[in-house]
């Protein structure tokens, strides 16, 4: 008994009413996702990919489409009552187009089997002959100071990269030697690969889709254009940047292959911690102890900010853990001309000792204010009553 086939609206995941456009677009999702290059060695998607787009040549055509509505898969089986034409029909073979043959034909691909550029390319990774190839892009993981990230600073880094070797100018070649045709894609910089039932056009391993070949190859880099070298740079390092900011420095990354262009180089930023000032984005925390007479009497303080000391007025009457702000002596933002703000909490200091003048006239002050008799606020008791 023969196995149950697949509904071809399920496979696509539309409905029966889906429009051309609508299935077109379905059907590419799924040939993507199920293309044997994307799932080498993967029978079941391979599957997948014939199963949709069989699904597709058949809901495309509106007579096809009909047919199928009407007897289902019947009316594709051999005399079955499929349109003429069709698979199952009159002149239709009892069987359906190649599978790569609709993928070409849907992402823009003309002529046979192997045909090179286009979506297949993009998708898997092709080419065309002659093209080098581009660079690599490189990480580097620089720590600045919180100075720096506020003010902004300029920064020599070094590190090793492959850059074009200097003894062929990056050609691969001894220089002198001779060019010639290279054997394996008799020039065309492109080679066809089987893969299964369907086949692919890729740059020629031989020549790396140049088309030729050098008699010698170059002595320094062996053939391969490029060299690992050690090499520094000065890098501006813009005001404002955090732990995790990125920055780009264009064409510092490895060199490209056969006149490619080169890959950047990309800097993380960790800014290290601070020992007076905590950040949270463009405002700075710092905690600053005070003399309990000073939170008692009023006055003012110089406090460290990251432009330079500051005044800071402290009213009478201070509480311990009461913050104040001082406006634009933040962090600046990394793109705008805005600048954050310092907030400053007070921790009122209690003497750890005192000398006997000392304590008398803290305990006569005490008697004044009552404090002998209530050592704690009044208030809090109030609100403490509901526990008791």
């Amino acid at each position: 008994m023969a196995a149950k086939k697949d509904d071809y609206y399920e496979l696509l995941g539309v409905a029966k009413g889906v429009t051309v456009e609508e299935l077109k677009k379905a059907y590419r999702k799924k040939a993507v996702q199920f293309h044997p290059d994307k799932n080498p060695g993967n029978k079941e998607a391979e599957e997948m990919f014939k199963k949709v787009s069989e699904a597709y040549e058949v809901l495309k055509d509106p007579e096809k489409r009909a047919a199928y509505d009407r007897f289902g898969h019947a009316a594709f089986q051999q005399g079955g009552p499929g349109p003429r034409g069709g698979p199952g029909g009159p002149g239709g073979g009892g069987g359906f187009h190649d599978p790569f043959d609709i993928f070409r034909e849907v992402f823009g691909q003309q002529g046979g089997g192997g045909g090179g550029g286009g979506i297949f390319d993009e998708f898997f990774g092709g080419g065309g002959g002659g093209g080098g190839g581009r660079g690599s892009d490189l990480r580097y993981d620089l720590e600045i100071t919180l100075e720096e990230a506020a003010h902004g600073v300029e920064k020599e880094i070094s590190f090793r990269r492959l850059g074009a070797c200097s003894h062929c100018d990056g050609t691969g070649a001894e220089p002198g030697s001779k060019r010639t045709t290279c054997p394996t894609c008799r020039g065309a910089g492109q080679v066809t690969a089987s893969r299964g039932f369907f086949h692919v056009r890729q740059v020629c391993p031989g020549c790396h889709g140049t088309g030729h070949r050098f008699e010698k190859v170059c002595a320094k880099c062996g053939g391969e254009c490029r060299v690992q070298e050690s090499t520094k740079i000065n890098i501006r390092i813009p005001a404002g940047v955090d732990t995790g900011s990125k920055l780009r420095s264009s064409g510092n990354g490895e060199a490209g292959v056969l006149g490619g262009e080169a890959g950047d180089l990309y800097l993380v930023i960790h800014v290290k911690e601070h020992e007076v000032f905590e950040r949270q984005g463009d405002d700075l925390f710092t905690e600053i102890p005070i003399k309990f007479t000073l939170a008692t009497l009023g006055g003012t303080i110089q406090v460290p900010t990251l432009q330079g000391k500051a005044t800071l007025k402290i009213p009478a009457g201070t509480q311990s853990g009461t913050t104040f702000r001082l406006k634009g002596r933040g962090m600046p933002h990394l793109r705008g001309s805005s600048q954050g703000d310092q907030l400053i909490r007070v921790h009122v200091e209690v003497p750890a000792s005192l000398t006997g003048e000392q304590r008398k006239k803290l305990e006569d002050f005490a008697a004044a204010c009552g404090d002998a008799d209530e050592p704690v606020a009044k208030s809090f008791f109030d609100k403490a009553k509901k526990f008791f």
